[in-house]
C-alpha cells in the first residue's frame, strides 16, 4: 500500500481523485433529493425534529462536498508532487474525509435501522396525531402536509446508496492519505524514500 513510483503513482492518484469527485457529487445530490423530498417536511421547528435524520443528511451532504474537495486536491498533486503545501493539504483533506465519511455512513446505517425498525414511523412526524400510530408502511390514510405515498421506499431507496457512496469515499480518502504520508516520507510509508525519487 506504501508503494508509490514515480511513473505509474501520479496516474493513480489522478484517477482517484477523479473518481472521488464523482462519487462525491452523486453523494451529494442523493443526500439534497433526500433532504428536498423528505426530510424538510419532517424537520421543521412547528413539528418534531428528528435528530438523527436531519443529523446523518447534513453529515451526507458535507461528505459529498468534502469528497469533492479531496478529489480536486488529489488531482493537483497528481501534477505537482513536490509543493509541501498540496502534499499537506491532501493529507489534511484526506483524513477529514475518510473520518466525516465514515461518520456519514454510520450515521445513514443508524437512520435506516431506526426507520426500518419503528416502519418510518419517524417520518410520519408531521402527520395527524390520532391515537393509532401511524407508520410509513400501512394503508391508513393519514393528513400530512406531504405526500406519503411513497416516503418509505424514498427514503430508504436513496439512503442506502449514500452510505455504499460513504463507505467507498472513505476508503478512497484513506488510500489518498496514504499516498500522502508516502509523499512526505513518514510513517509507516516512511521506508519508501518516496522523497528521493520524487
Amino acid at each position: 500500500m506504501c508503494t508509490f513510483d514515480k511513473d505509474k503513482g501520479p496516474r493513480r492518484l489522478m484517477k482517484k481523485g477523479l473518481t472521488l469527485i464523482l462519487v462525491g457529487h452523486i453523494n451529494f445530490i442523493l443526500g439534497a433529493i433526500v433532504h428536498g423530498n423528505v426530510l424538510r417536511h419532517i424537520s421543521k421547528p412547528s413539528q418534531h425534529i428528528t435528530t438523527e435524520y436531519t443529523a446523518a443528511n447534513i453529515i451526507s451532504v458535507t461528505s459529498g462536498l468534502l469528497s469533492i474537495a479531496t478529489g480536486i486536491i488529489a488531482i493537483v498533486v497528481s501534477r505537482n508532487l513536490h509543493v509541501l503545501k498540496l502534499q499537506i493539504g491532501l493529507l489534511i483533506t484526506s483524513s477529514l474525509n475518510a473520518l466525516l465519511s465514515a461518520a456519514c455512513c454510520t450515521g445513514l446505517l443508524l437512520a435506516i435501522s431506526v426507520t426500518v425498525a419503528h416502519n418510518g414511523q419517524g417520518l410520519m412526524l408531521g402527520c395527524n396525531d390520532t391515537q393509532v400510530p401511524i407508520n410509513a408502511r400501512s394503508p391508513v390514510s393519514a393528513i400530512c402536509p406531504f405526500d406519503t405515498t411513497r416516503i418509505y421506499d424514498t427514503t430508504l431507496a436513496m439512503w442506502i446508496p449514500c452510505a455504499v457512496l460513504a463507505a467507498f469515499e472513505a476508503g478512497l480518502s484513506i488510500w489518498c492519505f496514504i499516498v500522502g504520508l508516502a509523499l512526505r516520507g513518514l510513517a509507516p510509508c516512511g521506508n519508501s524514500y518516496i522523497k528521493e525519487q520524487v
